[in-house]
């Protein structure tokens, strides 16, 4: 089994030379970082860290389903944080798409983002079996 490319309208496309994600073999979804972007209209959405998380992870979600797998089947996720303040409200909303064995997680404070946003989440799902 070769790298499969996944491309979904319910996250926001790429724009560049990059993939929303990409099923490996062995049966893995590997996700590209996601901004607080509606895909829909291709802007970023507005409100507190909490909102913007909400939205990164309704984009992870629409990637990881896309190739096969759901938010329940991640198992390692990476969080960029503009400000480390914010980690308690993030981990709010994490928590609740989260409900149960949560995925492993790193949480980094980073110097920039893409488009100035406050936060950026990658994943790592299972390939659910068909």
């Amino acid at each position: 089994m070769s790298k499969s490319v996944i491309a979904t309208a319910g996250a926001p496309g790429a724009i560049g030379p990059y993939s929303q994600g990409t099923v490996a073999p062995g049966g893995f979804v590997f996700t590209a970082g996601q901004i607080p972007l509606n895909p829909a209209t291709g802007e970023l959405v507005g409100g507190d860290i909490r909102v913007q998380t909400r939205q990164v992870l309704e984009n992870l979600r629409a990637i990881l389903e896309a190739g096969g797998s759901d938010l329940s089947s991640v198992v390692k996720t990476t969080v960029f944080l503009k400000d480390l303040s914010d980690f308690a409200a993030m981990n709010e909303i994490f928590a609740e798409f989260f409900p149960q064995a949560p995925p492993a997680r790193s949480a980094v404070e980073v110097a920039r983002l893409p488009r100035d946003v406050r936060i950026e989440i990658e994943a790592i799902g299972v390939v659910r079996s068909r």
